[in-house]
């Protein structure tokens, strides 16, 4: 009795902190469909589809992403505050993807960056509490755990 109570102690500490590797599609509640993109000025940096709703679900998760990193906190060495996108240019030199497509990730002590043109891997947890920044709105936040290279 007593190995199966260690077992079930065991099984239950681990799906705890099972991570659920999560893809940008993942990130948008099944059954919204986006409305008709406005057609844009050329060079409009303008954010489509604001009120893009999340999946309330995945709020404590702890996940791992896929995305390009655009920094808005560090320094030369690491970088503290930066945004996950979909997409190489996201917010930068293309207008922002709607907030549910765009996740805020603090790091508490910073990480470095290697290469901002390389797409990574973000593992923490995900809130779905908005973020506002000068960039973008933003539909997820995530506490960092780690970044590591993608590896597709």
């Amino acid at each position: 009795m007593k190995k199966i109570l260690i077992m079930l102690c065991f099984i239950a500490m681990n799906a705890h902190s099972e991570t659920l590797e999560l893809f940008w599609e993942d990130m948008v509640p099944k059954d919204y469909i986006a409305p008709q993109q406005q057609v844009q000025h050329e060079g409009s940096m303008a954010q489509q589809n604001l009120d893009a709703p999340v999946v309330t679900s995945l709020n404590g998760k702890r996940v791992k992403i896929p995305g390009f990193i655009v920094p808005l906190e560090g320094d030369n060495e690491l970088t503290r505050e930066f945004l996950l996108v979909p997409y190489f240019g996201a917010c930068i030199h293309v207008p922002p993807p709607p907030p549910n497509q765009i996740v805020y990730v603090k790091f508490s002590q910073g990480v470095p960056i290697d290469n901002l043109y390389d797409a990574v891997w973000v593992t923490g947890i995900l809130s779905t509490d908005a973020w506002e920044g000068e960039l973008a709105s933003v539909g997820y936040s995530l506490t960092g755990i780690s970044v590591t290279p993608y590896d597709g």
